[in-house]
């Protein structure tokens, strides 16, 4: 194995975690606010690539000049972003509000019930078999010689992914609706008396993270440049375990899961394999899971009874 090689599927990696760690974010943050596990996250990805998809056919971008084709990007991303992300505030206020009180099981079996509906739903827009999307960026080389690869592909993950986990850490941390979410987080009921109100914190809460999975969708159709109705499943449950590794709850361990499990995808296809890379990444996680069960970033809490 030369350096060479090595280097390059560190790259590639690290660009594909970035668009995992995106997606995780989505779960994190839900289940931060309200302890939900939100399995219809990933299919929600999937119909905001089927939007991007039906806006580029509809609009014609593919027959426009690099300037345009750039500002449609921007375009999409936001288009998707607000679609996905009033879809998720609509599903939290039709399904999961009525459950608040429930046991923790039934938010959860609606959850995976959601995910089915929007599987469905992309059936029926897309159809069955993968769709090919338009190549708006290209795959041509950004480095000097041959050795190494980076992409416009890898640039516009870089372009769109950090400037949003950039911002979305800002909210987060300095702003009052970011103060306002960590206090629901740590104990919903004493934000409540400090004045607090809950319902909209927790709407605002599934509008970003649906907003960050319109926007990892365009990233994915633009660079994976496959699309199906089916597609949801898979990248919501590395996305899930990004969560989980890095601890769930934490944005910043989020964003350390994705990248983490992109490095290890992409050095498992080259050492043992591309089958075997779900088994390398899922036996790690249960090996870091056992030494230390909260995840790389989280917090250990205790149940008080």
């Amino acid at each position: 194995m030369s350096t060479e090689i090595l280097l390059q599927q560190c790259l590639i990696g690290l660009a594909n975690g970035a668009l995992v760690a995106l997606v995780a974010l989505g779960y994190t943050m839900v289940y931060g606010i309200v302890r939900l596990i939100n399995f219809a996250h990933g299919d929600l990805v999937m119909l905001g690539a089927c939007l991007a998809l039906s806006l580029v056919e509809f609009t014609g971008l593919t027959a426009a000049g690099p300037v345009t084709t750039w500002i449609g990007i921007a375009g999409l991303v936001l288009a998707c972003g607000l679609c996905c992300g009033s879809l998720n505030v609509l599903v939290d206020r039709v399904v999961y509000r009525p459950l608040r009180g429930a046991p923790k099981l039934a938010p959860l079996v609606s959850a995976i019930g959601v995910s089915f509906i929007f599987m469905n739903v992309g059936l029926f827009w897309i159809g069955p078999a993968d769709r090919s999307f338009p190549p708006l960026v290209p795959a041509t080389n950004l480095l000097a010689g041959d050795r190494l690869q980076f992409t416009a592909r890898d640039l516009l993950v870089v372009a769109i992914v950090v400037p949003l986990m950039v911002a979305l850490t800002v909210l987060v941390r300095a702003t009052p609706l970011g103060r306002a979410m960590r206090a629901v987080a740590q104990d919903p009921v004493a934000a409540t008396l400090m004045g607090v109100d809950v319902e909209r914190v927790i709407a605002a809460t599934f509008f970003l993270g649906g907003f960050l999975g319109g926007a990892a969708s365009v990233v994915h159709g633009l660079t994976i440049t496959t699309i199906g109705f089916q597609m949801g499943f898979l990248n919501g449950l590395y996305a899930f375990t990004a969560a989980v590794l890095g601890g769930i709850g934490s944005v910043p361990g989020a964003v350390v899961g994705g990248l983490v499990i992109g490095l290890v995808r992409a050095l498992s296809s080259l050492l043992v394999g591309e089958r075997w890379t779900g088994a390398v990444v899922f036996g790690i996680l249960i090996v870091i899971l056992v030494f230390r069960p909260e995840g790389l970033l989280g917090r250990r809490t205790v149940d008080k009874v």
